[in-house]
């Protein structure tokens, strides 16, 4: 939730802040020499000057007493949707359409370019293993599901490069778009940090909006019809790092079957994942509440497994007829902004952007399908990426499961700590998995690395002092014990 203050919404278009950035924007587009990018960018311009007059309106707050948890009607358990019989399968996957949201980079992890392009299983990438799902169906059900790849400027070029090998592969089509770019904007002035003549010269002053610009760039791209007048009539979109967010036959079934326009995953929340937007029932419709939108006394309520027990996956399942609809409406002007604070170029700037989440209460019968934990394994991290490729998963076609050797299906909790945080080091300290099929959490604490075929096993603590340094011997086993020191082992 925004908490400036402004004019009344009435007269918001006499404020000056907004009249300045007009301006500003208006110096820039007028640098642009090629036509259609000209027009592209003041489409953009246009709809970041929502998001921004939004950004300066106060708009009120959640009241708390109206949030309720969501009941049987909007919340239904994916246990509870019939099966799908194979005959029936490719007539579904006809009218589906497979959105995945690629605008991320991998710096958190210490890489350059898109974080699509990290290997995640067995030498392929993000990229490569949601190819593998989505060709391994049309190829099974002899269809033509189509992948779609919302690009951002900083990611398009480089995946352009990266789809060249798969251009002779007859079971995929591949259609990409690019999201919005808004400015970056001074804190303190409320207006761009690009100057008039710095329209396309430095990314940094620039933004991609976060994925609820989902909705108007694939509109405005075109696709939106053109995926319509293919025959589709769902889009599944999921983030392009979560490695469980396959097609369920399931709920596109309920999907295409039901009234809904707009399906969301959500499954049973741990203490790990406090920080993650809940399924809500707000005045009777369903509704993503999000950490930011938490009044403060509130926020330790919100984070409790106790009162809200799910979390938003970001996999949506949503009807493409009625995004049509809602944004011919500019229904989602009034979508939830979220202020991210940033430094640039030693200067305080902010950002607006947008949960694609938040718009599931513009949507006729939305509500949420409480889905197994399986299909959500996102690698945010090098502790992910040390979960996802280890033995605890078997890969099918693209698709991860849990191996039947482990004992349970629950994933372990890894906290590998600093000196793992980029990839190369990652790699440098792990010349292979160590066995984790026993394994309940792990975490480390300092300079460590690991031999070759190291066994991990129930609970498991390794802990070096600033200064010190423990290589793990190859072959170890180490099962419930904290490790200190130079090899200390101690019994937990």
């Amino acid at each position: 939730m925004t908490s400036s203050t402004t004019t009344d919404p009435n007269t918001k278009m006499a404020d000056p802040r907004i009249a300045a950035m007009s301006k500003k924007l208006e110096e820039l587009s007028a640098k642009i020499s090629d036509e259609k990018e000209r027009k592209r960018f003041l489409k953009e311009m246009g709809d970041f000057k929502k998001i921004f007059t939004e950004f300066l309106m106060q708009k009120p707050g959640v009241q708390w007493e109206k949030i309720k948890p969501p009941p049987a009607n909007l919340l239904m358990s994916h246990d509870s949707l019939p099966s799908v019989p194979e005959s029936e399968r490719k007539g579904l996957l006809s009218k589906l359409a497979v959105i995945k949201l690629n605008g991320g980079l991998g710096t958190t992890m210490g890489c350059t370019g898109p974080k699509s392009v990290i290997e995640v299983a067995e030498g392929q990438t993000f990229l490569d293993v949601v190819i593998a799902q989505t060709s391994s169906l049309n190829k099974k059900y002899s269809a033509e599901l189509p992948l779609v790849l919302m690009n951002s400027f900083n990611t398009h070029d480089d995946t352009l490069k990266l789809l060249d090998k798969y251009s002779h592969n007859k079971n995929i089509n591949i259609k990409c778009f690019n999201q919005s770019r808004h400015p970056r904007f001074l804190k303190d002035r409320l207006l761009p940090i690009a100057e008039s003549g710095e329209y396309t010269s430095n990314k940094e002053h620039w933004y991609p909006p976060g994925h609820g610009d989902v909705y108007d760039s694939l509109y405005n791209s075109g696709l939106l019809d053109e995926l319509m007048k293919e025959g589709k009539e769902w889009v599944f979109i999921s983030n392009i790092d979560n490695l469980g967010s396959t097609v369920d036959f399931e709920i596109l079934q309920h999907c295409v079957k039901g009234d809904a326009e707009f399906i969301m995953e959500v499954t049973d929340k741990t203490r790990a994942d406090i920080k993650g937007g809940t399924l809500i029932d707000y005045d009777g419709k369903a509704m993503l509440l999000e950490l930011a939108q938490v009044p403060s006394s509130k926020v330790d309520e919100f984070k409790s497994v106790t009162k809200f027990k799910i979390f938003n996956t970001n996999n949506l399942w949503i009807k493409l007829s009625a995004i049509k609809r809602l944004v011919e409406e500019n229904a989602f002007k009034d979508m939830d902004v979220i202020i991210n604070h940033k430094v640039a170029f030693g200067k305080q700037v902010i950002q607006l952007e947008r949960a694609a989440g938040a718009a599931i209460h513009f949507f006729k019968g939305s509500h949420g399908v409480n889905v197994p934990r399986t299909r959500f394994l996102p690698v945010k991290t090098c502790s992910d990426l040390f979960v996802v490729q280890s033995n605890i998963y078997v890969r099918n076609d693209g698709i991860m499961q849990f191996s039947p050797k482990r004992a349970y299906p629950a994933a372990p909790l890894v906290n590998l700590g600093p000196y793992f945080r980029k990839v190369a080091d990652y790699s440098a300290r792990l010349p292979s998995i160590p066995d984790l099929l026993e394994l309940d959490s792990l975490t480390v604490s300092g300079d460590v690395s690991f031999g070759r075929g190291v066994s991990l096993r129930g609970t498991v603590v390794i802990v070096v002092n600033e200064g010190q340094r423990i290589e793990i011997p190859a072959g170890s086993i180490i099962e419930n014990k904290v490790v200190t020191g130079h090899l200390r082992f101690q019994e937990l």
